[in-house]
């Protein structure tokens, strides 16, 4: 494994960022997960729009394109994976210890930045396995804020879903479903919700707290689903559930808390599993 920080390319061993970094102290930074196929990412372009929005959202820098794309390039060079994530990581950058400040519209680094030092960039790929079929999952007790400051963005301030996600490791199940304040369906914690409910293929809408997930506008875009608000409880009515990520594209769910849904995965989700597929491997950029 390599990865580019800040300008080069390091071995694992030598890549390092300040311990007083505010990605580290504070969660001050974004990132994007991406899956790559035959050592191309899958739509990068998609991923590096959603990295200027998170930035921006929260007052970073916003990272030059040209040469995030060649920092994945120069990554994925040194590291040629048939199937992995790349992971693209920015900060505001090392600061002074203290306060955590608040926005500060004369910067576009952040408020405690050291304008000297700047913000930071870090590329690293590894390889993974394909996902499994399908995926068991639970609800927990916590919520999404869909009126928080960050709702909807992918910051490294990720404590929350880790919690989330050991409830649903203890539970053995591969993923963790989050209501938001309102009772209503929001997300998993790395992934989007899809539902099949009386012929009618169903997500939460961006305003109910989710992630822009670049697959889960990918699957607006190639069949005939619907925005709506559903209540949390619509996962045990539900003919059939599915997740969507950028690391596990389409995948169904064969168990919701303690209710099996015989297989799984069902006809709707087998069907848009199989043109997410095929138009996947026809458009690296779509």
């Amino acid at each position: 494994m390599r990865i580019w920080v800040n300008g080069a390319l390091r071995e694992p061993a030598d890549a390092s960022v300040s311990v007083l970094d505010r990605g580290f102290t504070v969660g001050d930074g974004v990132f994007e997960t991406l899956k790559v196929v035959d050592g191309r990412p899958f739509a990068l372009e998609r991923h590096l729009d959603r990295l200027e929005r998170s930035a921006r959202a929260l007052g970073l820098l916003r990272p030059d394109r040209d040469q995030v794309r060649a920092a994945c390039a120069e990554v994925l060079a040194a590291e040629p994976l048939p199937l992995g994530r790349l992971r693209i990581t920015c900060t505001s950058g090392p600061a002074p210890l203290g306060p955590v400040g608040g926005s500060d519209s004369s910067s576009d680094a952040g408020p405690d930045a050291d304008p000297e030092a700047g913000p930071t960039l870090v590329v690293a790929a590894g390889a993974m396995r394909p996902r499994p079929a399908t995926a068991a999952v639970v609800t927990v007790p916590w919520t999404r804020n869909e009126h928080s400051a960050t709702a909807g963005i992918k910051t490294t301030s990720y404590a929350e879903n880790v919690v989330a996600l050991a409830r649903a490791h203890e539970h053995g199940a591969d993923e963790a479903i989050l209501g938001n304040t309102a009772g209503l369906l929001c997300e998993g914690t790395a992934s989007n919700v899809f539902v099949v409910l009386g012929g009618r293929l169903l997500t939460p809408p961006l305003s109910s707290g989710c992630l822009a997930g670049i697959t889960r506008a990918l699957t607006l875009q190639w069949s005939d689903a619907e925005e709506e608000d559903l209540p949390l409880s619509v996962l045990r009515d539900a003919d059939e559930v599915f997740l969507t990520g950028s690391l596990r594209d389409i995948q169904a769910v064969s168990r919701v808390d303690e209710r099996e849904l015989s297989g799984a995965p069902g006809p709707v989700t087998a069907r848009l599993a199989a043109v997410f597929a095929e138009r996947a491997a026809a458009d690296q950029e779509p």
